[in-house]
């Protein structure tokens, strides 16, 4: 008898998606960082995809198990590289070394964005949007040019929104037995 896992998915997308576009809702200055983003970042953003990456390890998909964990622990890495220069552990990181870091995920997502192209349009335009958002945020921290920071927080909020919306896509769908939002081409087994 084969046992039946739950989907981690929805959970690691929501924990993605919701954390970014609090993060970039910042960027865009609508408010300043706070322990709000901070403990979004650990929790959700870090934490549950976490979770879901070590669930996606179990149901054999290398693919959601390197992204989810991978992102998981990016989001720990960012709230340590803001907190641990508040509690007189690091040094402050330097715009251009955050601009390293940044392209790193950047390089990282673009090679994830290959591995989407099976997928559907939705999960597409997720990595190929946060390929473009951590290449803006690297220009951003490499040049200095405000406007890049603010492009890329907007771009960050769609990214965000379309995880969440592929989230609850994928809950209704195995909630209902059927397609209810439109994710172009693809399923549940595949999204």
């Amino acid at each position: 008898m084969q046992q039946q896992f739950a989907n981690p998915a929805p959970l690691g997308l929501m924990g993605f998606g919701m954390t970014t576009v609090l993060l970039n809702i910042h960027n865009a200055g609508f408010f300043p960082i706070s322990a709000m983003i901070l403990a979004m970042g650990l929790c959700y953003g870090g934490l549950a995809q976490i979770i879901a990456g070590i669930m996606e390890y179990r149901r054999n998909n290398t693919f959601a198990m390197t992204a989810f964990l991978s992102y998981g622990l990016f989001w720990w890495s960012l709230v340590l590289l803001l907190i641990l220069p508040t509690l007189g552990v690091a040094d402050a990181t330097p715009a251009a070394y955050m601009g390293c870091y940044l392209l790193m995920w950047g390089i990282f997502t673009l090679f994830m964005t290959l591995g989407t192209l099976k997928y559907s349009r939705v999960k597409q335009a997720i990595f190929s949007g946060l390929t473009v958002l951590f290449f803006l945020l690297a220009a951003r921290d490499f040049s200095g040019n405000t406007l890049l920071g603010i492009i890329a927080a907007y771009e960050g909020i769609l990214v965000g929104s379309l995880a969440m919306y592929l989230a609850m896509a994928q809950v209704l769908e195995e909630q209902f037995g059927r397609p209810i939002l439109p994710i172009g081409e693809g399923h549940l087994k595949t999204a």
